[in-house]
């Protein structure tokens, strides 16, 4: 029973690490020199990382993207608070008290 109690804890946070996704149609001829994303025009085809940190797929008819990061979801929220870090394009989540020092996550969602 223990072992199938763990079985279906270890899915659950699996689970909750599937990448967040979505997509955007374009209309006809609306997409003529790339996808627009915030702001900034992405050309045609794969896209390995956008400044806000999502891998998109680019092409005249929409563009699809999936975040390249998980949100923390548990964690000592006491002690603890969560950081954007836009070069590794991830959550740190630190001590409020010493930020120098990492928490422990124990889910995250994406």
């Amino acid at each position: 029973m223990k072992s199938f109690l763990a079985f279906l804890v270890v899915m659950g946070i699996v689970t909750l690490g599937d990448a967040y996704c979505w997509g955007k149609i374009y209309k006809e001829g609306e997409a003529k020199d790339g996808c627009m994303l915030n702001g900034k025009l992405y050309p045609f085809g794969h896209i390995e990382r956008t400044e806000e940190c999502y891998r998109c797929s680019c092409s005249e008819r929409g563009m699809d993207c999936c975040a390249l990061f998980r949100t923390p979801i548990a964690f000592d929220k006491k002690k603890c608070k969560v950081v954007f870090n836009k070069e590794r394009c991830d959550y740190d989540v630190v001590q409020k008290d010493d930020p120098s020092k990492k928490c422990v996550v124990y889910a995250r969602v994406g």
